[in-house]
């Protein structure tokens, strides 16, 4: 079975819940982007990519990718689809109509490929990089580059990457010892090793763009010294540069995509922006790049719910025990309560992550196209906050959940046929590139939250406290639950805020705690993502299709939100030892 992409349910999601075309049409940039167009995005990017992409899933993972004659040769059709993919302008999707893209919203781009994903991990990490790839020579490229670059990038006609991590330096960037020598000409020769350059070298595009991060001879030492540096597989008459995919790694998954290691025999670039600058003009790209790898989480998630649910409406097993719907078999494992709440879980959490998603698209919009200041400060924080818990929890919860999936198919889904195991396998790198799992609750808790003293969560918690209140905040309600999960997390805060400045001993509690309070902020947004859908349903609706939402927001509330309490303790069971500790 392959994955087939739900736009009736993302539509929903779109349309009733979060208003999106009302939203998106409040910007000037996107007027006359209204519900009709946004639907015909999204039918036909499902079509596509249930018809070209989906199917060749299965031989991608099987086949893989081989070098051949000193260039690396990926999975059978890999390469006819993604030409069918670029001349019918999906990667131009947001790009500038000046530079040849099409100038839609970040949500139809992140609607697209949270499908790709879930559809073809292996084939999707091939154009997972050129939107931003895009954004960083738009905003620091030079105006010859720009000119020789940038439309081939808005349009897909040319991939990309982004060449940072070297054998010795994988998450601590200022260890990179790749050297740009400045050449009489104007160019750069870069010498060095970059590892696990997802699409190094492929066929699948006839020209490779890389963006490297290199230091120049009078660089200071650490991230200060970075420059980033334009070096394309072929150059504008047609050489080809010095850039040689050494080997191809043999990874756990992903295996329709050449994760290669690229040796670079002073191969002549460019540099982007200022010396000393490449982290900065790297940060362009950061919170959509995030948000990109959190939908493949959604996406992987959705694709193997989709396996376990059709799985287990067809097993039949031992008898359901209790009570159990009338209308199906009596037999169907479909119905047993151990396999309703693995599926209902996940349900749960696929239809949260994309309502989170999918606001945080549009906030990524409001904050760059916004008339008003103060809103676009509102979508700066919504962003910076969420796209590190969105990559973290997305990417984790499509790893465990899907093998709480393969576990629907007992003995059957750890074998080959089936192809439940593939997702498990592919799911596992999310929670690892793009920053670690644990580098985003770093980032969010130390860098972020702590940083300012916890006022930018505040302000995150008044936002979301507010839409909450629309909803009514009865004794016992949802939303009076959600209130008071709200307090705990805001307490929580200013008790780790004041730690955090009060005593130089306890300088490693928020690092220790920082996994646990970026799973707790996780857990609040998906209950606020549910109040959201919960407001969308008409009342007192007793139909298949009221049951469809309503019960995965049961088994949200049964079996995801008490682990928030339990989040919670553990920091404060962490805050009150060290507290002992500086006595």
């Amino acid at each position: 079975m392959h994955y087939q992409p739900c736009t009736a349910e993302m539509r929903f999601l779109l349309e009733q819940v979060l208003a999106a075309p009302a939203q998106l049409q409040g910007l000037a940039a996107f007027a006359e982007v209204d519900r009709d167009l946004m639907d015909q995005v999204l039918q036909e990017a499902g079509k596509f990519v249930a018809e070209v992409v989906a199917p060749l899933n299965r031989e991608g993972d099987e086949t893989g990718c081989r070098i051949s004659g000193g260039q690396v040769v990926t999975p059978p059709g890999f390469r006819t689809a993604y030409q069918a993919f670029w001349q019918a302008g999906w990667p131009a999707l947001t790009s500038a109509p000046e530079d040849g893209g099409q100038g839609l919203p970040t949500l139809l781009e992140s609607l697209l490929y949270e499908m790709l994903s879930g559809a073809n991990h292996g084939w999707t990490m091939a154009p997972g990089l050129l939107h931003g790839a895009y954004e960083c020579l738009k905003h620091h490229g030079s105006a010859a580059l720009q000119a020789d670059y940038l439309p081939k990038l808005a349009t897909g006609e040319w991939l990309a990457t982004m060449r940072l991590t070297e054998p010795h330096a994988g998450s601590d960037l200022g260890l990179v010892r790749t050297r740009a020598m400045p050449l009489p000409d104007g160019h750069y020769a870069l010498s060095g090793t970059k590892i696990f350059i997802s699409g190094g070298d492929q066929d699948m595009s006839d020209n490779i763009v890389h963006l490297v991060l290199a230091r120049l001879p009078d660089a200071p030492p650490g991230p200060k010294g970075l420059s980033l540096f334009l070096v394309p597989k072929f150059y504008p008459d047609g050489r080809r540069s010095a850039v040689h995919c050494d080997r191809i790694e043999e990874k756990m998954g992903l295996h329709g995509s050449p994760t290669c290691v690229l040796r670079f025999d002073a191969a002549a670039g460019w540099l982007i922006g200022e010396a000393g600058r490449g982290l900065n003009c790297m940060f362009v790209m950061m919170n959509a790049a995030r948000l990109h790898v959190a939908l493949q989480g959604v996406g992987l998630l959705d694709a193997a719910w989709q396996k376990a649910d059709a799985y287990a409406r067809e097993r039949r097993q031992m008898r359901v025990p209790g009570p159990r719907d009338s209308r199906e078999p009596a037999d169907l494992i479909s119905g047993h309560p151990a396999m309703r709440r693995i599926l209902d879980t996940q349900r749960a959490w696929v239809d949260g992550g994309r309502v989170l998603a999918y606001q945080t698209a549009i906030e990524l919009d409001m904050a760059r196209h916004h008339p008003d200041p103060l809103r676009q400060a509102q979508a700066q924080n919504w962003c910076s906050l969420l796209t590190p818990v969105l990559k973290a929890a997305c990417t984790a919860q499509a790893f465990q959940g899907a093998s709480d999936c393969l576990q629907v198919f007992g003995g059957h889904g750890y074998v080959r046929e089936w192809g439940i195991e593939q997702i498990v396998r592919d799911a596992r790198v999310a929670m690892i590139y793009e920053g670690t799992n644990e580098i985003q609750a770093i980032d969010l808790l130390v860098r972020k939250v702590l940083a300012d003293g916890g006022k930018s969560m505040n302000a995150l918690l008044d936002r979301l406290a507010a839409d909450s209140a629309l909803s009514g905040a009865a004794d016992g309600s949802p939303s009076a639950r959600f209130l008071l999960r709200v307090d705990s997390l805001r307490a929580l805060t200013a008790t780790l805020a004041q730690a955090h400045t009060s005593h130089t001993s306890h300088a490693s509690l928020a690092y220790a705690v920082a996994d646990d309070y970026l799973r707790a902020t996780a857990l609040l947004l998906l209950d606020w993502a549910w109040l959201q859908i919960d407001r969308a349903l008409p009342p007192g609706e007793d139909t298949d299709s009221h049951a469809r939402w309503r019960v995965p927001a049961q088994a949200l509330r049964d079996w995801v939100l008490p682990e928030f309490d339990m989040r919670i303790g553990i920091i404060r069971t962490q805050c009150h030892g060290t507290a002992n500790q500086g006595g």
